[in-house]
């Protein structure tokens, strides 16, 4: 909320551009989409609630300066960020983005809320409506605990409200873009409104084949309830033959670290070269969560490693059974135990040349290719219906009763 506000000029060739991203406390899969939006609009400013990244995190931030709500200057608002949530929708509106003519958000919770007006267009890349908030609101509550009581009364209020919001702010948006079939179906539910699909992008050619593999099994993940590598390792606590590695970090790391058993080892946060070398020598990768789309288990593709993945959510659209991977259908851990024996049955008919040319579909040359497309056709609709607006039935009658 930086920024002078100042007249835009329709003659100029380049519409200006604000990207809004709802906030910025990790690199994730988000992150990486906004990073190529950056990338297709290197001039454009770039709005969110919170900026808790350093450079070296996030290099391809660099140089961009990034404005942010009210709320970061909040007292420990880096610790206490999830808590302010009833705020988040206030604070994005409070954004000033009247000087500029595309508005383009990166939305999995309130960015896509921000106020413009009917001569600017806004496209919304959106990962997904709130999670915790529509469909999945009981299985976060119970798996933080908060199923009963008087916290649970006070949250499930809170997500009410939210919804009514989410749904009167989704009328802003122009034009949506979902990151796979699975969130443009929660998209037309939770909204009413179609949306074209975009895979989201994955940089797959800096990944390296490697055809044999180790005798080990591999999660990855940030560690958070919806994710389910607790599924995971619980499975592999009755798999004593079988090895697991687990990598990443976040609020259930102790409580993973605590299920393991010695055949499970529970590496934490490790650098991107750590995850690239697990993910070539990996036997197979696995995911448990619904996810909106999962990008770690295309680049475990990438690596031609195979994927054994819960068959609900994005996963149905990215790994394809019994060719790429192999999909079990029930987030219990009978269901993963049977798909990994099944796997280890057919492990051999499974091809990394055929898995890594899978992979390549979800390039990020694809992904720069498709959104720009996109946006410069709407840009173009809207330019036209400015030049050449359409009379009121009224008004268009008497013009023809004139002559």
């Amino acid at each position: 909320m930086k920024k002078n506000s100042t007249t835009i000029s329709r003659s100029s060739k380049e519409p200006r551009v604000a990207i809004v991203h709802d906030w910025l406390p990790v690199v994730g899969g988000a992150e990486r989409v906004l990073e190529q939006l950056l990338h297709l609009y290197p001039n454009a400013e770039l709005y969110t609630l919170f900026d808790f990244l350093t450079r070296e995190q996030a290099p391809f931030l660099a140089g961009k300066t990034v404005h942010t709500s009210f709320l970061q200057k909040f007292p420990f608002s880096q610790k206490i960020y999830r808590h302010l949530l009833p705020f988040f929708p206030f604070a994005v509106e409070q954004f000033d983005l009247s000087s500029y003519d595309l508005v383009i958000s990166s939305s999995s919770a309130v960015a896509k809320g921000v106020i413009t007006s009917p001569d600017q267009l806004h496209v919304c890349y959106c990962h997904s409506p709130m999670r915790y908030a529509w469909d999945l609101q009981e299985q976060y509550l119970k798996q933080t605990g908060m199923k009963s009581g008087l916290r649970s009364f006070v949250v499930r209020y809170v997500l009410y409200k939210l919804r009514i919001w989410d749904v009167v702010s989704s009328n802003r948006v122009d034009s949506f873009i979902a990151n796979s079939g699975y969130i443009r179906n929660r998209i037309s539910k939770t909204y009413r409104r179609d949306a074209t699909v975009i895979y989201p992008p994955v940089d797959t050619k800096r990944f390296q084949i490697k055809k044999t593999k180790d005798d080990f099994y591999l999660a990855a993940s940030r560690q958070v309830p919806y994710k389910r590598i607790d599924l995971i390792v619980k499975a592999f606590r009755n798999m004593p033959d079988k090895k697991l590695v687990v990598i990443g970090d976040g609020p259930e790391h102790k409580k993973i670290k605590a299920l393991a058993g010695d055949n499970v080892t529970v590496l934490g946060y490790r650098g991107d070269d750590v995850l690239l070398d697990h993910l070539r020598r990996a036997k197979a990768f696995i995911f448990a969560a619904q996810e909106d789309f999962g990008i770690l288990p295309v680049e475990a593709q990438a690596c031609g490693t195979p994927v054994i993945a819960f068959g609900r959510g994005g996963a149905r659209e990215t790994v394809l059974d019994k060719i790429t991977g192999l999909l079990f259908e029930e987030q219990t851990e009978a269901s993963l135990i049977d798909a990994i024996a099944r796997f280890e049955r057919l492990q051999h008919n499974f091809r990394a040349d055929v898995i890594s040319r899978h992979a390549s579909e979800f390039s990020v040359e694809r992904f720069q290719r498709e959104l720009k497309s996109h946006v410069d056709q709407h840009l173009k609709e809207r330019a036209k219906s400015a030049v050449q607006p359409k009379a009121p039935d009224g008004v268009e009658n008497m013009r023809k009763f004139s002559h």
